[in-house]
């Protein structure tokens, strides 16, 4: 049985819509770096399906470099979260704005 490659980019289109609205609306880190996450495995499902439609091997080389820098921003972002909960016991962001000095 063979999905059509229209129903994987449908997918991953309203992936990232989700994401885009979460990432737009809500006001904690930890939400925003989800959305964020999101995102970029809709990003990772739309290079994977042109990557099979056209039988092509780079797709699935730059899916494995995107979720690299995923996984290194959910690393540091963390631990930026982190310190600044231990300090202030909250992660909004609009809280955080008020670090720029």
């Amino acid at each position: 049985m063979n999905v059509p490659a229209a129903w994987y980019l449908v997918l991953a289109a309203v992936l990232f819509g989700i994401g885009a609205f979460g990432l737009m609306t809500r006001r904690s880190a930890l939400i925003m770096f989800m959305c964020v996450e999101l995102m970029l495995n809709a990003v990772n499902l739309t290079f994977v399906t042109f990557a099979r439609t056209l039988s092509d091997v780079g797709g699935q080389a730059t899916v494995f470099f995107v979720m690299v820098v995923a996984a290194a921003e959910v690393t540091v972002g963390l631990g930026i979260v982190v310190a600044v909960f231990r300090r202030r016991s909250s992660t909004s962001v609009d809280e955080l704005s008020e670090l720029k000095g």
